[in-house]
């Protein structure tokens, strides 16, 4: 059985008496440990598919089992545990809150969590692998470009999910930065994390081992 199935999916926004059909159609099967590029120009409908994959959208129509589980039978508090617990999720925009130092910012989805823990040593241990083990009591503001998407991966890993989400990580940063966090995702995948990374780079998506290609709302390749 498949980790992620979505079949039929469609995705139509309104505006006013306006019908905007984003996604026509998508079927799609990913395997527990997979790591897929999802590529299209902008407007072709890839962070859409993201946001229902990670269960921030919700498709018109269709279907998408996660685990062979129908996600639109989860009520709103059953999706939030989800969202906390199996999947992480890294932006383009780092999402980083200003007033908080590093290791802060990587605590906050500890403070939805279920579990209990020494959360500290985990997130210390984690920015050390990324090289950030001095930079804890840093400010955002105080940090590269590159440096902020590390904190905003390692925020992504603290409740330890099994689906990392990951919707142009390398929009905002030098080629350098870009190649480090690339890396750190090609590693995460070696460690058995699946990987679903939304990107119009070829040259980022050559870390995946599968490329989905969107145009249109529709899959052209995969």
């Amino acid at each position: 059985m498949a980790l992620i199935s979505l079949k039929g999916i469609e995705r139509i926004f309104h505006q006013g008496e306006l019908e905007i059909e984003i996604l026509k159609g998508i079927d799609i099967e990913i395997e527990k440990g997979e790591f897929i590029a999802i590529m299209g120009a902008s407007g072709s409908g890839k962070s859409t598919l993201m946001y229902i994959i990670g269960c921030l959208d919700s498709p018109t129509s269709g279907s998408y089992l996660l685990d062979g589980r129908d996600v639109s039978s989860l009520d709103d508090d059953e999706l939030s545990r989800l969202r906390n617990q199996r999947l992480g999720f890294i932006f383009q925009s780092f999402y980083l809150i200003p007033y908080l130092n590093v290791l802060e910012n990587v605590l906050i989805p500890t403070l939805y969590s279920p579990e209990t823990g020494n959360f500290k040593d985990r997130a210390g241990a984690l920015l050390k692998e990324v090289d950030l083990g001095e930079r804890m009591q840093f400010l955002p503001s105080e940090l590269s470009g590159g440096q902020k998407q590390r904190v905003a991966i390692v925020r992504s890993l603290i409740n330890d999910p099994e689906i990392v989400l990951a919707d142009e990580p390398t929009g905002q940063l030098d080629s350098k930065s870009s190649r480090q966090v690339m890396e750190i995702l090609s590693r995460l995948n070696r460690q058995g994390k699946t990987i679903i990374l939304v990107t119009h780079d070829p040259e980022t998506a050559s870390f995946a081992n599968r490329r989905i290609f969107l145009q249109d709302g529709r899959i052209t390749a995969q």
